[in-house]
């Protein structure tokens, strides 16, 4: 990101301090703003895996929205809308926030053990409803930021284990999934297993990804 784009950031967050209704405009023009192009260009050249330079700028208004209206059921509200009105971007602008919130440690409750944050209980769960709705889709981006920070700390085992597998038969990398070797379980290692079996047999490639599947250290299941 640039200078010119770091200010226009900065001001756009300075305005959502002051109008949170602004985040609106600022979500639609980010990319003409920042440019599309990947974040890691070296090693993520489309920019699916670890995002790309607008998803960055949008998971920063993002938080600028929570520090101005809170992460309760307004930001919940706010955030929501902005996914549904959205564009495939500027739903994983939204998601890439939900992450970048999570990383933060504003959705957790720092005395509770990994519980979340009271005030924070109904961002987390219309987080998830929009995090779901990444994953019914045939978008890998949406898929890949539906399983970052946010996905790996709050999805149920079930959905995680059947996101990390939409991402090997999408042919996105594995390094998608945050915590993947904390989240890894015996029945994703079989379903794995099982996927690989199938490719065998109908005389295709297996991912080499599967293998992070199946070498693996057992996980706390969230059935």
């Amino acid at each position: 990101m640039t200078a010119g784009t770091s200010g226009w950031l900065a001001e756009a967050c300075a305005e959502v301090a002051r109008d949170p209704d602004s985040v609106t405009r600022a979500f639609a023009v980010a990319a003409r703003q920042v440019g599309r192009g990947p974040r890691w260009p070296d090693t993520d050249p489309t920019g699916v895996v670890h995002g790309t330079v607008d998803d960055a700028a949008r998971a920063t208004l993002v938080v600028a929205l929570a520090a101005a209206v809170g992460t309760g059921p307004d930001c919940a509200e706010r955030l929501t809308l902005l996914y549904r009105q959205g564009d495939a971007a500027e739903r994983r602008g939204v998601l890439r926030g939900l992450d970048a919130l999570e990383a933060r440690g504003d959705l957790s409750d720092a005395g509770g053990a990994g519980t979340v944050e009271p005030g924070a209980a109904e961002l987390v769960v219309a987080g998830l409803e929009l995090a779901a709705d990444a994953l019914r889709t045939n978008d890998p981006s949406l898929v890949a930021a539906a399983v970052g920070p946010f996905g790996s700390r709050h999805l149920d085992q079930h959905t995680w284990r059947h996101a990390v597998l939409k991402l090997v038969f999408q042919g996105v990398s594995l390094d998608a999934a945050s915590g993947l070797e904390t989240r890894t379980d015996d029945e994703l290692d079989r379903m794995a297993r099982d996927f690989a079996a199938e490719r065998r047999a109908a005389g295709r490639p297996v991912p080499a990804d599967l293998d992070r599947l199946t070498t693996h250290r057992p996980a706390t299941t969230r059935e």
